[in-house]
């Protein structure tokens, strides 16, 4: 049985940090308790856990403040993500693993979400178009490592959609073009079109 120390932390993990509207505010502990049906002591142990994890900011007779990601983060978080991208799609393709069918799932949710109003849910099956072809490589702490990117990919993410009027098309091409060059059996089109992508991203973050 989930304790509340561990709905709390899912719930703030995966759903309130990932909202940008959340950035740059403190979290009011009651109205999350209030919202998942907990006291209060689980979220402020969840906040420990996330603090450690630097996901929030534990700022002394004030509270835990969730800190915008800077022009920094924003640089590490894409260059690791294409290290690790990058990385899944040789391996996958060295091995005939490429999980084509599942990145054009999650392509073709994407596509019917194209509408402004259907942004996170967008972002959500971004980011299992990008974990089914890092998983696909087979390597479990990799996996795992790339998961625990999750909260910031998603705020990022969100943000860059509403950044500019056409991101969500371009987001379609641009996923368009890496599962064309897998399903070709591409390695050096697999890797530029997944920097293309990330640095795409990038460029309209740092823009925002």
């Amino acid at each position: 049985m989930e304790s509340g120390r561990d709905r709390a932390y899912a719930y703030l993990k995966e759903t309130y940090l990932a909202d940008p509207e959340c950035q740059g505010r403190f979290i009011n502990e009651q109205e999350i308790a209030d919202r998942i049906g907990v006291s209060r002591t689980p979220i402020r142990e969840a906040l420990f856990q996330l603090s450690a994890e630097d996901l929030v900011q534990l700022i002394p007779k004030r509270g835990a403040y969730v800190a915008p990601l800077t022009g920094r983060e924003i640089r590490e978080l894409m260059e690791l993500r294409g290290m690790v991208e990058r990385h899944a799609a040789g391996r996958v393709l060295d091995t005939g693993a490429a999980p084509l069918e599942a990145m054009r799932a999650a392509l073709a949710e994407q596509y019917a979400l194209r509408s402004g109003e259907h942004g996170r849910e967008f972002i959500d099956w971004d980011q299992r178009f990008h974990f089914a072809l890092v998983e696909a490589a087979g390597n479990e702490m990799l996996a795992k490592l790339y998961g625990g990117l999750r909260a910031r990919q998603v705020r990022a993410g969100v943000v860059a959609l509403f950044s500019t009027p056409d991101r969500h098309e371009a987001v379609l091409r641009e996923h368009e073009e890496i599962v064309g060059a897998l399903a070709d059996d591409d390695a050096d089109a697999a890797h530029r079109a997944i920097t293309a992508h990330l640095d795409s991203t990038l460029r309209v973050l740092l823009d925002s």
